[in-house]
Order: structure tokens, then sequence, then C-alpha cells
């Protein structure tokens, strides 16, 4: 009978040299079971990649329920626990401008059941902003996949006589200081893209940090703040009720869901350019194999036409792409942002 070999160029191995040649001195039987299950064990991909996952993936979301990333977490999860025949948990812990949620990622088994929905605050952001993290963005966690990415938007209290862009800085000017702008927390994006809003217009206001969009939202609409930078999910209810009026986008150019709203470039501050992404990471040291195939089950939920439709009613764009493409993401969002930062001496824990 011909021996099966196995092996590349230059190596191969035969079961006839498993069974006549391993282990001198034993039994031919013993020899042979020895060879048939060393066979198995190299012909055999490893058992991770045949069982992920194995048990419940957890999807933590580093902001309160009803904010722009709840609704992404709970998209995917509804289409991926068919994909992976396991249940798929959103677990929602805000805090400390994100870093509470994405710590829970970073400190968990590397092995791809835990899963954080990280967005620019508390990985791209936070290295500059303070001096002790909890967690090394860089060291700590492994970029999986863009899900998401939209403008900030700039919007205000609409019992304010407050139309455009143009009468908002005016207004802001004229009360010399007195206008509050809330945000969604010390470091966020909508804290950052108003920073630099006031740089490049030349006025100034007090920064009214909430936890998340929701109460962030809430406070414009009930006048307790007059202004805000923050994605459209969480201000539509109050803008369909009347209560908030929407500006302007912070987009190089009018996204598809917003189209009706100018970008500031338009309004005359082309340097006021602010995306939101979002995207999912998991432990550093999780198998190249596992994130491969978290990617790869992400991307065709991000295609599913059901899922784009409904992020689209958000305000929201599906991205997509590959762990690699949003690894040059963060990089590039925290060369830009690590400079405005440091330009406008912004430190949250001095």
């Amino acid at each position: 009978m011909t021996a099966q070999r196995f092996g590349g160029a230059g190596r191969s191995f035969s079961a006839e040299n498993a069974s006549l040649n391993l282990l001198p001195g034993t039994p031919m039987r013993r020899r042979s079971l020895f060879a048939a299950a060393l066979l198995c064990a190299i012909a055999a991909p490893p058992a991770w990649s045949q069982a992920w996952p194995s048990r419940a993936v957890r999807i933590v979301v580093p902001a309160p329920a009803g904010s722009s990333l709840d609704i992404v977490a709970r998209l995917l999860a509804e289409k991926l626990k068919d994909r992976w025949g396991q249940p798929v948990l959103v677990d929602n812990k805000p805090g400390a401008g994100g870093m509470l949620g994405v710590d829970v990622a970073a400190k968990a088994p590397p092995d791809g059941h835990t899963l954080a929905l990280g967005f620019n605050g508390p990985i791209a952001f936070a290295p500059f902003l303070y001096k002790k993290m909890p967690y090394d963005p860089a060291k700590d966690l492994l970029p999986v996949v863009m899900t998401t990415s939209q403008p900030n938007v700039l919007a205000v209290n609409a019992k304010l006589p407050i139309h455009s862009v143009k009468e908002f800085v005016d207004w802001a000017r004229a009360r010399d200081g007195k206008t509050n702008y809330a945000s969604l927390g010390q470091g966020s994006s909508a804290h950052l893209t108003m920073a630099l809003m006031m740089n490049e217009a030349g006025f100034t206001a007090t920064h009214v940090p909430f936890n998340g969009s929701p109460p962030a939202a809430f406070a414009v609409a009930q006048g307790e703040a007059d202004a805000s930078f923050m994605t459209a999910p969480a201000l539509l209810p109050h803008v369909k009720s009347g209560k908030v009026r929407m500006l302007a986008t912070s987009a190089a150019q009018r996204p598809d869901s917003l189209k009706d709203l100018p970008t500031l470039a338009e309004s005359g501050y082309p340097q006021v350019e602010s995306l939101a992404w979002n995207g999912l990471f998991t432990a550093a040291g999780t198998p190249a194999a596992v994130v491969s195939k978290i990617n790869a089950d992400v991307n065709a939920a991000l295609r599913d036409p059901t899922v784009v439709a409904l992020l689209d009613s958000q305000g929201l764009t599906a991205a997509g792409g590959s762990a690699d493409d949003f690894k040059r993401l963060l990089d590039a969002d925290a060369k830009r942002w690590g400079a405005i930062i440091q330009k406008a001496g912004i430190r949250l824990d001095q």
C-alpha cells in the first residue's frame, strides 16, 4: 500500500514512517494507534477555529441605551446571533468618557467572546487627554472592524433665535461666555468638536458634560443647554417634536441621510470637520482566525439591505472593511486630533 504523505516542499510525513519508526520497542499495535492519533492532530485545524463561538458573545457598549452606539450594537447582535449560533448579548456600560466599557474588553480573555463597540473618545482621544488610563489602546486592544461613521451635528434649542451657523456664532459672541453646550462626556467627540468650533469661530462657552448622547440631547431639548455637537440619532426624536433645531453637519460633504443640512465648510468653517466613528475591538492576543471570522461576519451583516436602511434612517452610515483598514483610520484620527488637543491645551486629569 502506498504511504499517504503530508507536508509541503522539503518535508513530508507518512503513516508508514509513523507506525514503523516512532517509539522503538513499542508493540506494533500501540505504535499504529499513536501514529493515527498524531496524523489526526496534524490534519485537524485548531479546536478554537472550529468551535468559535463556543458560548455567548458579549458586546460591551460604553454608552447608555438609546445612544447611536446602542442602536448599532443591537442591530448587529440580531444579525450575528443567527450566523454564530450563539446568543449575542449587548451590555451597556457607560462612564468615564467610554473608558469604563472599553476597559472590560481590554481585560477580557483573548478569545473573541467579549467585544467592545469603541469610538473616538476612549480609543483615539484619551491617550492625549489623560496621563493615566486603565488600558493602552495600542497594546491591550485589537481593532476588528469599523461598524459605522457619521458626522456630528451642530444643534440648538429650538426656542433660541438661531436658524443658521452664522446666527449661532453671532449669538454666542454677543453673550460673551454665557452660552453653554452639552456633550457626551469629557473628551468625547462632541466635546472636542465644539472646542475646535470655538477656536475657529472666536467665541467661548461653558462645557456641560453628560453621560452619553440621550441625556445630552434631552438637556438641549429642555433648554438646560443651549447647544451641542453630537450624532443625529439621539437628536432626531427632539427634532421631530420641535424642541431641537439642527444647523449643520461636521462632514466634508453632506451625507445622504442628512442631505438637507449644510456642512460647516459650506457655512464658512472648513477646519471644523469631525466624524464620529465606531467599531468593534477585542483583547490583544485574540487569535487572528477569530478576528478574521468576526470581521467577515460583521461585514456581511453591514451589507444586509435591512441593516443599511435602518442605519440610514438613524443618520448612520454603514462602514465595514478590513481590520487593517480600521487600524489605519485609528492611527490617522489619533494623529490629527492629538495635534488639536495639544494645541488647545486640553487635559482632563490635571
